[in-house]
């Protein structure tokens, strides 16, 4: 058994961003982590390339049965049972990430999105603390003016078949880059089974407004109460959405904390190739002082 899988959903949009996280896993994990990135059909032959021994392409359908059925020309498909609501892309990112834990065989699961690379060493200790693997959580981190993640948080508990919560502030478990413990995540899929009598996936695909992170999270502090040890600060994050100069994306990775294994720069803020390379560079820079 591999000690850490990378999980990854892409696309042709993020196919830039990718090759630079990859190239990150390949520098910055063992010999035995493999790289598991998930595309839509139409995209497989752009990401054909890194197929190997330390990266895995799929198709993301294939982690689907074979009652959801794609509509011609799109990455959207339908559940021949329950049509609607159609699955979209946006969910079948969330989908594979919790699909992948039934089929890569890991002690632990790095999810990263490919707009982050990562900068240090990393495995499966960089997250853990006293043999047990930590959670992200951010308390208070979803305030009433985050209608979606209020309503991701009321779902999630739908889901686990748990009273809705608490007026916010709600503690926040999105990021872009988090460990997940294979085991937990499967018994996760077995509690809402049971709790919606449906197949997980179907339960889950159903939804239109959904998260994958708040999901795993309210499991572990809801339902297993669990009391992980917490790290938020593995990833150096920015969610800005305006794109960066070189100078201010290098100011941001000099910020790099001691701890941080990843750095991700928002691909929604469309900050040029050159300022994020200057940005990946500094980091290195700042690695190498410390």
């Amino acid at each position: 058994m591999s000690k850490l899988a990378v999980i990854t959903p892409s696309y042709a949009q993020d196919a830039e961003l990718f090759a630079l996280l990859h190239r990150s896993v390949l520098e910055h994990t063992s010999e035995d982590t493999i790289h598991h990135v998930f595309v839509p059909p139409g995209d497989k032959e752009l990401f054909a390339p890194y197929q190997g021994p330390r990266c895995h392409v799929w198709v993301r359908s294939e982690l689907l049965p074979r009652r959801y059925l794609r509509v011609p020309g799109t990455d959207v498909y339908v559940n021949s049972r329950r049509p609607w609501p159609p699955l979209r892309g946006w969910v079948m990112q969330q989908t594979v990430k919790i699909a992948a834990a039934g089929l890569i065989d890991a002690d632990a699961m790095l999810i990263v999105d490919s707009d982050a690379v990562l900068v240090r060493p990393t495995d499966a200790t960089s997250f853990t603390r006293d043999g047990r693997l930590c959670l992200y959580r951010l308390e208070e981190g979803v305030t009433a003016s985050m209608e979606r993640h209020v309503l991701w948080h009321h779902v999630a508990r739908e889901l686990l078949g748990l009273p809705p919560p608490p007026p916010p502030p709600l503690p926040d478990y999105v990021t872009a880059l988090t460990f997940w413990d294979p085991q937990i995540v499967r018994a996760m899929q077995r509690r809402i089974t049971e709790v919606t009598g449906r197949d997980w996936l179907d339960a889950f695909n159903a939804q239109l407004h959904v998260s994958e992170f708040i999901l795993y999270g309210v499991f572990v502090d809801e339902v297993l109460k669990a009391a992980p040890p917490v790290n938020t600060s593995i990833c150096h994050l920015s969610y800005n959405h305006e794109p960066w100069d070189e100078a201010t994306a290098v100011a941001f990775a000099d910020r790099l904390g001691a701890d941080a294994v990843g750095m991700m720069i928002s691909a929604k803020s469309n900050t040029p190739m050159e300022s994020r390379l200057a940005a990946i560079r500094r980091c290195a820079q700042v690695v190498e002082s410390g």
